[in-house]
């Protein structure tokens, strides 16, 4: 069916995943394809617990053309070299998954080949020892990595920790002051075309209507246009990650300023902490058939660094996805377009990714179902990816000390999965496709630290004489442990940049 150019965007819903769509929409058509508004009510709070994010967002930041201090000083942020992940393969192990990657690739054969190569003759240690990140994480420190280091040394790969609220506020600043009309009030009815179900109209409290020919739905777990307009239906994937509740809380700062996400696993999920210049953030993700909702409440409050600054708030979710993410002329994102926990903090990267697909399919024109298809099929293999590199966490593991990690050893899990985890453990590749996002340090880091040992690496790493690869395994080691001594704390690095006004 043709239609009229799409020429007005509205987004429905503020918080972080409206506000970074409109601030997109508006920067990246410059007003030039079409106006931006976006509907929301300060009587409907926001989730904005996502307060830890993963390397992309740098693109993000770089397209709008944001500051970095400028960004940090105004969200009280801190940097973030990776994830570290506390009793997951057994009680009292420990592990991180830094950002960026170990070592270097040799001979156009992965570095952590070479490095299982010394390790199975007994003369290396931690593949840790390699990664720039997990070196410098370490020590807590931290410093905005030059573009260029000494040949042979990975690069220093970062993210940010961030106040979800001050985020927000921030882009709707930031849009606001490029053309974006932000609209208050509260949505009563969502008006279908007649013709062929699109959404025509939004009509508000006291009367107000606000027409659109694209509508963004960022409305969080009950997907106001997505679902309960469109009937889009969702995909459960709760026997797979059968957590399904969540409390969060923050509580008052410590020091030293660790410059990573810590995940700790519970009898029956896991806490989060999140370290901000002006408090930590804090969570516990839980699935409600092994523990009381009064019973995490107090395993959180137990478990926290300072003073709580507030009562734990709970979220309640099922894990999956909506069937489709793009339906008629409406884009889900966030919460509106499915919820994956955030252990590996993807929740703002899939904000981020759907507008980035969005801004890459623009609707300017006639509805053309194919655009559509290809959207809702990146999505859905985004999402399914992302699935299966959080169910490995739960998967593999040791622990039989309660009902959740027995339940998890033991259920079925996901083809996809069980391909990747069977081809590690006969040879120790990576099984990735196009443009994923988990790249492969990031499964290397997860497969070992949940205590998968492969049997076998490539041979071509034993081209290279014994000598040769010590040598250099041995070099890299020691300029990756000077480089990052060298640093200086993450606390005293951002009191000399970019340290926030106290709150």
């Amino acid at each position: 069916m043709s239609e009229q150019p799409a020429r007005k965007f509205v987004v429905v819903g503020g918080g972080t995943a409206g506000w970074m769509a409109a601030a997109a929409l508006i920067q990246a058509t410059k007003g030039q394809v079409g106006s931006v508004e976006l509907v929301e009510s300060e009587e409907i709070g926001t989730v904005g617990v996502g307060e830890a994010t993963i390397p992309p967002i740098q693109f993000l930041n770089s397209l709008l053309g944001i500051d970095e201090f400028d960004f940090i000083r105004k969200t009280q942020a801190t940097f973030k070299l990776g994830i570290q992940f506390r009793d997951w393969n057994k009680l009292g192990s420990q592990y991180i998954h830094p950002f960026g990657p170990y070592g270097v690739t040799l001979d156009g054969v992965s570095f952590h080949h070479y490095w299982l190569r010394m390790k199975a003759q007994g003369r290396t240690g931690s593949l840790d020892d390699y990664s720039m990140a997990a070196v410098t994480a370490s020590l807590d420190h931290f410093a905005v990595p030059p573009k260029e280091l000494p040949p042979g040394v990975p690069q220093l790969a970062y993210a940010y920790h961030f106040d979800a609220a001050l985020y927000a506020r921030y882009l709707r600043a930031y849009a606001e002051a490029r053309g974006v009309r932000r609209i208050e009030g509260k949505i009563n009815a969502v008006k279908l075309r007649p013709q062929d179900g699109f959404v025509e109209a939004l009509e508000l409290d006291g009367g107000r209507r606000v027409e659109g020919d694209f509508f963004v739905d960022c409305s969080g777990f009950r997907g106001l246009l997505i679902e309960q307009s469109l009937q889009t239906g969702y995909e459960d994937w709760s026997r797979w990650l059968p957590c399904d509740r969540a409390l969060a809380v923050p509580c008052d700062g410590v020091t030293p300023l660790t410059p990573y996400t810590r995940a700790t696993a519970r009898e029956a999920g896991w806490q989060w902490r999140i370290p901000l210049q002006h408090r930590i953030g804090n969570g516990y993700v839980y699935c409600s058939q092994f523990i009381s909702d009064d019973e995490a409440a107090a395993t959180l409050l137990a478990n926290l660094d300072g003073a709580p600054q507030a009562d734990p708030r709970p979220l309640r979710f099922v894990t999956g996805r909506r069937k489709k993410t793009w339906n008629k002329n409406v884009v889900a994102l966030g919460l509106a377009s499915g919820f994956m926990e955030p252990l590996e903090s993807t929740s703002i990267h899939l904000v981020q990714t759907g507008i980035m697909r969005l801004l890459s399919l623009l609707p300017t024109g006639a509805h053309e179902p194919a655009v559509a298809d290809e959207y809702n099929r990146l999505t859905q293999i985004e999402y399914e990816q992302i699935r299966d590199f959080i169910v490995l966490h739960y998967h593999a593991t040791e622990r039989d000390d309660a009902p959740l990690w027995r339940y998890c050893r033991e259920m079925e899990i996901p083809d996809s999965l069980r391909h990747k985890i069977e081809l590690f453990r006969a040879k120790a590749k990576i099984a990735r496709y196009d443009e994923q996002l988990f790249a492969e340090p990031s499964w290397l880091a997860v497969f070992l630290g949940q205590g998968i040992e492969p049997r076998d690496y490539d041979r071509l790493a034993d081209v290279a004489s014994q000598a040769n690869v010590s040598a250099k395994l041995d070099s890299l080691r020691d300029s990756i442990r000077r480089l990052a001594s060298r640093l200086p704390t993450q606390g005293a690095f951002i009191a000399a940049t970019c340290k926030a006004d106290p709150v």
